[in-house]
């Protein structure tokens, strides 16, 4: 049962921690013959939730969301808000988060000063190949089309909301050196590139880097942007002076 878990995405272990503080609250207020207002049997689920997560040793940012989530559905039901309303919302997450819960690789898009940042590590007066693991809205892609004309680029994005929007942006820009594909990062084969550019998560960074030394070429560039590879120290960091402080983390095959 514990290895299961320890296999299981964080948001599988959230809810089924979610149903066991349900279950215990229910329980020990049952055998105590006492009632709650909805609302502080909602505190009472969330901080059981919260406890819990800490013991299983989930993400500190787990804690809050799932302290929150009991109280904050009791509320959204005293509201009485349409039931098409809560529909809407969940597509819209679904398009734009797709994998996410698998993944645990959010949408995160690169800063312009990110943008301008890459552009210096480009190679300079000759053709070369870039592929962006996660490219989102395409800015990436189509900022550096635009500097570095002499480049391919390929986006590959799972989520179908951002494919769509670069898809478009580069279909209706013009912009002839660029494609996005749909489809996962894990079925590239990055020995095709010169560089290859990440922003994902903590989480995959590991499974990233043995994908990057099985199969980039001698010579080209692995750049992180953010999120460093536990136990393998960068050749090189560039920090940019963007809202989040961003580090651009690169590695020379």
């Amino acid at each position: 049962m514990n290895s299961l878990l320890k296999k299981a995405p964080p948001s599988i272990i959230a809810l089924l921690l979610q149903l066991a503080a349900f279950a215990l609250a229910a329980l020990t207020l049952r055998l105590l013959a006492f009632q709650l207002p909805p609302l502080l049997f909602g505190l009472y689920c969330g901080t059981l939730a919260a406890m819990f997560s800490h013991f299983a040793g989930l993400a500190r940012w787990w804690l809050f969301i799932q302290f929150a989530f009991a109280p904050a559905l009791v509320l959204m039901l005293a509201l009485n808000i349409p039931p098409g309303f809560f529909l809407a919302a969940f597509l819209v997450m679904l398009v734009v988060y797709w994998s996410t819960f698998r993944s645990q690789v959010p949408l995160y898009l690169s800063s312009d000063k990110v943008w301008h940042a890459l552009e210096t590590k480009l190679p300079a007066g000759q053709p070369f190949t870039f592929v962006d693991l996660g490219s989102g809205m395409g800015g990436v892609l189509t900022h550096l089309a635009n500097t570095h004309p002499q480049g391919r680029y390929l986006g590959i994005e799972t989520a179908p909301l951002p494919f769509l929007w670069s898809w478009l942006r580069i279909k209706f820009g013009g912009y002839r050196n660029c494609a996005v594909h749909w489809g996962s990062l894990w079925d590239s084969d990055l020995s095709q590139y010169d560089v290859v550019f990440a922003y994902l998560s903590p989480v995959p960074m590991d499974a990233l880097w043995n994908k990057v030394r099985q199969e980039m070429r001698p010579g080209s560039l692995f750049i992180s942007n953010t999120f460093a590879v536990p136990g393998h120290p960068p050749q090189e960091t560039l920090t940019v002076d963007d809202l989040h402080q961003s580090t651009l983390y690169l590695w020379r095959m």
